[in-house]
């Protein structure tokens, strides 16, 4: 039988497979468009049209996708300016600390975000060439951004 941990272990690893497939496959898709768009360029006079507005919502997307792979595993980059100075025995306090600040803080860009969004959405803002309802991105920057306020505590 399986214990709940085990249960939810398991679950947060599908998700978090899940989450690096979607990166991964948007990364390569980046790096497909790139190939294609320089190669037709000057190989074919031929670029691809709009491939820089699909260039910048795909990264904007593989920074946010990859936010909660990154808070998950706790990866973030961090600097040990008080690592000297802080007692050995208080390490988890500060730990604490920074993790239920790292939290605050992208839980109220979440919110915020979200807010740009809605705005988005009921002012119509779309991309300049390819017509892309920007909207759809930003909601997506605010989910990510609040799943990972959720997986930092």
């Amino acid at each position: 039988m399986q214990t709940p941990t085990t249960y939810w272990a398991r679950v947060g690893r599908v998700f978090q497979l899940m989450l690096e497939g979607v990166a991964g496959a948007t990364l390569f898709g980046m790096m497909l468009l790139t190939t294609v768009d320089v190669t037709g360029r000057y190989f074919f006079n031929a670029p691809i049209l709009g491939a820089v507005e699909l260039t910048q919502l795909m990264l904007a997307a593989l920074v946010f996708l990859s936010l909660p792979i990154v808070c998950w595993r706790q990866e973030h980059v961090s600097v040990d300016l008080l690592d000297a100075i802080f007692p050995a025995r208080l390490v988890w306090i500060r730990e604490v600390l920074v993790n239920l600040l790292v939290t605050v803080a992208l839980w109220v860009m979440a919110l915020r975000v979200w807010a740009l969004a809605e705005r988005a959405f009921s002012w119509g803002d779309v991309t300049e060439f390819l017509r892309i309802p920007y909207g759809y991105l930003i909601g997506l920057i605010s989910i990510m951004l609040a799943l990972s306020a959720l997986l930092t505590l």
